[in-house]
């Protein structure tokens, strides 16, 4: 049997990364992808293609792909479109001490002193006015417009660091004077729209040092965002592999926004959009809601969120016994208190799909005195009812604006998702 494989890279990872410093912009880059090789955009409101083929819809910033070249049961890769960063307050306009100031606030768990003496870009999304209806435009400014100082150490009390006030230490400087300019208008000129025709927006800070392979033998990634744009990419390249060797099963991509503050919005791992596409996909081959509930019992998801490889600084705050390093493949990730959703099939089915792929599998537990992360797959499980595996790939410095992996990991990786998605008979 010839390994599945993906043609996932460190340098493909470092690109995907750099082109997608928000949800929205992980959409538009997955769909580039995807259209590359056949995939067909769909929409929510018009009707579910009948017709066998490669199709994705977008829903904010979540995406969903998948192909129903076979009408088997459903093997999904899941993961999550956002990270913790810095997002702009709705009224950001501030002045202070005779600097002029953005007002942020923190999204998700973000690692506030990573984002400190950083030149930050601003991304998202505009709510635009065009007539009498909305069209969105997706911002990118890739310009060194903010930054957030650190207090001098002769100001500190004890010279030992500071403790940050997300509500007052994370705003960020753009320039001087004691008449606040607007921030918004800024954005929007920049963008070639009339200030007075924005009506909403949703937009975040990103660090603009480029992604990196670093390391004396070249085995590291240095990159923002690897939680989750990890998996974000190695799951594109999974999808593209298995389509290109179908098997009797239907392969689905799910990717969330949402997932670092709970999942609770429209198109979080908690909404109804992936139940409602994978119904849509049974209905649309002419089955029924008794054909869709039979398809979901023998369906299962693998839910991909990066992992914690053992800090060589810190290594008692790891369980001893579960040691997870760069380079030592894809991670299965274990939680008695269901933090994580695996059980024993689902540990077997990924295992099955490492051995497939041909790389190796690390097991990952969490030291029991220490409170641990979750994911979407506890959520993805409970809504749908579909056995559900949690995976990863080995990181250090989870929730920092810089974060570190292994440069082969993000192809073991994928090839082990690509396994998953397309089984071997």
């Amino acid at each position: 049997m010839v390994p599945m494989s993906s043609n996932a890279t460190a340098a493909g990872l470092c690109n995907f990364v750099d082109v997608s410093p928000s949800p929205f912009h992980v959409c538009r880059t997955v769909s580039v992808q995807l259209e590359e090789v056949g995939f067909v955009r769909v929409e929510e409101t018009e009707g579910w293609p009948t017709e066998p083929g490669k199709y994705y819809l977008i829903r904010g910033g979540s995406l969903v792909a998948w192909s129903t070249h076979a009408d088997g049961p459903f093997r999904i890769v899941g993961g999550h479109t956002d990270s913790p960063n810095l997002r702009v307050k709705q009224n950001p306009d501030l002045e202070s001490a005779g600097w002029q100031m953005v007002g942020l606030e923190p999204y998700g768990g973000a690692w506030l002193n990573s984002w400190l003496d950083r030149d930050l870009g601003i991304s998202g999304r505009l709510s635009v006015r065009d007539g009498s209806s909305l069209r969105e435009v997706l911002v990118k400014v890739d310009e060194p417009i903010l930054r957030v100082p650190q207090l001098a150490i002769h100001l500190s009390e004890d010279r030992k660091g500071v403790t940050l006030d997300p509500q007052r230490h994370v705003n960020a400087i753009w320039g001087v004077g004691n008449s606040p300019r607007s921030f918004v208008d800024y954005v929007a000129a920049l963008e070639g729209v009339e200030p007075t025709d924005v009506l909403g927006w949703e937009l975040m800070t990103h660090d603009l040092a480029p992604s990196a392979i670093v390391g004396v033998g070249s085995e590291l990634v240095s990159a923002p965002r690897l939680d989750n744009q990890g998996t974000c990419y190695a799951g594109t390249q999974a999808l593209i592999a298995a389509v290109a060797a179908p098997t009797d099963v239907t392969p689905v991509l799910a990717l969330f926004d949402h997932e670092e503050v709970g999942s609770m919005s429209d198109r979080g791992a908690f909404s109804d959009l992936l139940n409602t596409v994978l119904e849509r996909i049974v209905l649309g081959r002419g089955g029924g809601r008794e054909e869709f509930l039979r398809t979901m019992a023998g369906s299962i998801c693998a839910s991909g969120d990066m992992a914690h490889a053992t800090h060589p600084n810190y290594p008692d705050r790891h369980e001893p016994a579960h040691r997870i390093g760069l380079g030592g493949g894809p991670v299965l990730k274990v939680n008695q208190n269901l933090r994580y959703a695996t059980d024993s099939a689902g540990a077997g089915a990924f295992a099955l799909a490492c051995d497939q792929a041909g790389v190796p599998l690390q097991r990952y537990v969490h030291r029991a005195d220490l409170p641990c992360g979750s994911t979407i797959g506890p959520i993805t499980a409970s809504r749908t009812g579909l056995s559900t595996v949690d995976v990863g790939a080995a990181q250090l410095a989870m929730h920092s604006s810089r974060e570190l992996m292994g440069a082969s990991d993000i192809t073991a990786y994928a090839d082990a998702l690509a396994a998953f998605l397309a089984p071997a008979a």
